[in-house]
């Protein structure tokens, strides 16, 4: 069985606005293989990013048909840990992010990214894939 992927709202973005370019095109691959979960807060960054009413309809309904992570207490004290332990190494990451990588971390998943900072934490496994 193939690792499931939480899909950071930076590869989204690419995927709603360039529908050739190699993230999308290896978004597409994934989200054929049913590897593709759809994690809240994600969910929301795409949502407020959303310009119109028919666009909004489009995105959700794309979205909809995704399987969804909820976030337990677990995830919310992992998030606390993963921040705590990165601040006082002086790295600073969007609480946001580290929110995301809770959920793969204690769900045992990748992220799929292009935000760099998202090496920086301990234990996630980051979904690689070679550009074409």
């Amino acid at each position: 069985m193939s690792t499931k992927i939480i899909v950071d709202t930076s590869v989204w973005i690419d995927f709603f606005r360039s529908a050739d370019s190699p993230h999308t095109l290896h978004l597409k691959r994934l989200l054929r293989e049913e590897r593709v979960t759809v994690q809240g807060l994600v969910l929301a960054e795409i949502i407020q990013g959303i310009k119109t009413q028919k666009e909004s309809g489009i995105v959700k309904r794309a979205l909809q048909k995704l399987p969804y992570i909820e976030m337990t207490r677990q995830v919310w004290e992992k998030a606390g840990e993963i921040s705590a332990s990165l601040l006082r190494k002086g790295i600073t990451i969007p609480l946001s992010d580290v929110i995301v990588a809770s959920c793969a971390v204690t769900e045992d998943m990748e992220v799929f990214t292009l935000d760099s900072h998202y090496k920086k934490i301990p234990g996630l496994k980051l979904h690689r894939h070679t550009l074409t």
